[in-house]
C-alpha cells in the first residue's frame, strides 16, 4: 500500500508516520509539506491520503475539493487541529472520507484508518450536513471543474502571485498561465484577479 502524508508540521508527520507503518508494516509512506507537495506525489498507486485543512495551498477547504475531483478515487482522511462539529461535517460534505483530531491516539488513528480502507465513512461526532451557506456550495461545484493545473494557478494567484512567478513555479510559460487563468475566471465566474482571491475565502475554516 502507499501512503501520503500531508502536512506542514515536520513533527507531527514523523509521529503520523510513525503511527502509519506501526499499523502498516509494508506500506510505503511519502511525505508532502504543502499542496504543491501533494501533486507532486500523488500518482495512481496511492491508495490514502492524509491531508491536513491548514496547510501552506490548502485555503480552507479549496484543497480537499480540488483533490476529490481531480482523484475521485483517493479516499481523503482530513487530519486536523480543528475538531469541532461543523470543521468535521463541512469537510464530510466536501469529500474526505473520514476526519481525524489530531488529539486522537494513536489506536483511534489506526482505526480510523482501518476504516477508512475499507470504505467506509469516519464521523468521530456523528455530526449532520450543516446548513452550508450557498455561496460556499457554489463554489465548491465550480471548484471541481478545474484541472490541476487550473488549480494550482488559482492557488498562486491568492498568494498574490504574478504570471511569471507563477510561470517560474510551475514550470510553464507565462502563456500558459495566461490562459489557465482565463479558464479559472471563465469556470469560477469572475471578472478579475481580486474577486478570485474574495471568493475562496469562502472555503475557509473558521
Amino acid at each position: 500500500m502507499r501512503f501520503l502524508l500531508a502536512d506542514d508540521h515536520p513533527l507531527f508527520r514523523d509521529a503520523l508516520r510513525t503511527i502509519v507503518q506501526r499499523a502498516f508494516a509494508q506500506a510505503e509512506v511519502i511525505e508532502a509539506p504543502d499542496v504543491s507537495g501533494i501533486y507532486a506525489a500523488l500518482d495512481g498507486d496511492t491508495d490514502l491520503l492524509l491531508l491536513d485543512l491548514a496547510m501552506p495551498g490548502a485555503r480552507g477547504f479549496s484543497a480537499l475539493v480540488a483533490l476529490r475531483a481531480q482523484f475521485p478515487a483517493l479516499p481523503v482522511i482530513v487530519v486536523s487541529g480543528r475538531s469541532d462539529p461543523l470543521t468535521i461535517a463541512r469537510a464530510l460534505v466536501h469529500g474526505a472520507a473520514g476526519f481525524i483530531p489530531k488529539s486522537a491516539s494513536a489506536e483511534q488513528m489506526t482505526h480510523a484508518i482501518e476504516r477508512v480502507l475499507a470504505g467506509d465513512i469516519v464521523d468521530p461526532t456523528h455530526s449532520a450536513s450543516p446548513m452550508m451557506p450557498a455561496a460556499e456550495r457554489a463554489l465548491a461545484s465550480k471548484l471541481r471543474e478545474l484541472t490541476a493545473a487550473q488549480f494550482r494557478v488559482l492557488l498562486g494567484i491568492c498568494d498574490g502571485k504574478l504570471n511569471k512567478q507563477i510561470a517560474h513555479e510551475l514550470s510553464i510559460t507565462e502563456a500558459t498561465v495566461k490562459a489557465h487563468v482565463t479558464a479559472v475566471l471563465r469556470k469560477l465566474g469572475a471578472h478579475h484577479r481580486t474577486q478570485l482571491v474574495a471568493m475562496t475565502a469562502a472555503l475557509a475554516v473558521e
